[in-house]
């Protein structure tokens, strides 16, 4: 069976809630799949490492406890994410527990591994891997994923600098496999433009996090409901690595986002106030602006499932285009 068959039913909208670093807990998870949306947590979210078989069985436990109860609508499937990098240390661990747990879908980050595409496999789950470039995307796909996540400009957190629709043609120039496209989606319109795009997802993640279940400090959540496209940075400076992030947190850790010293992070001295990347500095996409309030996750996707409907239903051949995907 192929991941898209494995979803027919399952889904209430063509979307994937994007694991988001600290952000992400069984409580957001356990939200997004009973409303009918892929739900995903970082697997190092997780700590100490031990905490993630709990969360792992807490959220197997809810999921299936709605499935008993709503047997006419259950839960979407739940997803993972590792860090697939030879630095993680927790890998082995976490893949493991994937495994035990027969996580349906696992989402790989920074690195394409066959050797943990062939473990997921072997319990019967997928495997999506997340890309910024057509580089990365072969290799991925050789290497033996089951899908690819396009990362295009605007998304939040780590991010390409490619076009949504570059990126995204290309990518079905020669792959006819699943695809998410992630970058700057907030509304159901714009999950109707991904799949008229040729994207089978939308990977929505900085509108979760402005949700009531979300692990954010809650300045951070209005930070998101006060901010718009205008007042994300993209740099590399807090990581290493070109990412989006919120122009007010920035401000709030002693800098000026409007001049940003060079990537060289020894230019910059966090050590007094322990001034982190994600922690402190916040990660945002561009899609922010429409975003007004800090509501539950299930009202968020009840309020992107009423614009997706009406996108479908108002804009001529809409309905016929999805047919023909």
């Amino acid at each position: 069976m192929t991941l898209l068959a494995s979803l027919k039913g399952r889904l209430s909208l063509p979307v994937i809630g994007s694991p988001l670093f600290i952000v992400s807990v069984p409580d957001l998870v356990v939200a997004q799949c009973t409303s009918g949306v892929i739900g995903s947590m970082p697997s190092l979210n997780a700590r100490p490492a031990a905490q993630l078989e709990d969360w792992l069985a807490e959220i197997r436990e809810r999921l299936d406890a709605h499935d008993a109860r709503h047997p006419e609508a259950p839960a979407a499937p739940f997803a993972i994410n590792l860090i697939v990098h030879r630095s993680n240390d927790r890998l082995d661990h976490d893949l493991a527990l994937c495994a035990k747990y027969r996580v349906p879908l696992i989402i790989t980050s920074l690195g394409a591994r066959p050797e943990v595409n062939e473990a997921v496999h072997t319990y019967g789950g997928f495997v999506m891997h997340d890309v910024i470039n057509q580089t990365f995307a072969h290799k991925a796909i050789e290497k033996g994923a089951d899908g690819l996540i396009l990362v295009a400009a605007g998304a939040g957190g780590h991010a390409g600098s490619l076009s949504p629709f570059a990126l995204l043609q290309e990518t079905r120039a020669w792959f006819d496999g699943p695809v998410a496209l992630s970058g700057s989606i907030a509304t159901g319109r714009s999950i109707l433009a991904a799949q008229v795009m040729g994207a089978d997802f939308a990977y929505i993640g900085s509108a979760f996090i402005a949700t009531e279940e979300a692990r954010a400090a809650e300045a951070y959540k209005q930070m998101i409901v006060e901010s718009a496209a205008s007042d994300i940075v993209y740099s590399d400076l807090f990581s290493g690595v070109l990412a989006n992030y919120l122009k007010g947190s920035i401000a709030n850790a002693g800098l000026d986002p409007e001049n940003l010293p060079a990537k060289n992070r020894s230019a910059v001295d966090f050590s007094s106030d322990r001034k982190r990347a994600w922690k402190d500095i916040w990660g945002s996409g561009q899609g922010i602006g429409a975003i007004q309030k800090v509501e539950p996750a299930a009202a968020l996707i009840a309020r992107l499932r009423d614009e997706y409907r009406q996108a479908v239903e108002n804009i001529p051949g809409a309905a016929t285009l999805l047919r023909q995907a």
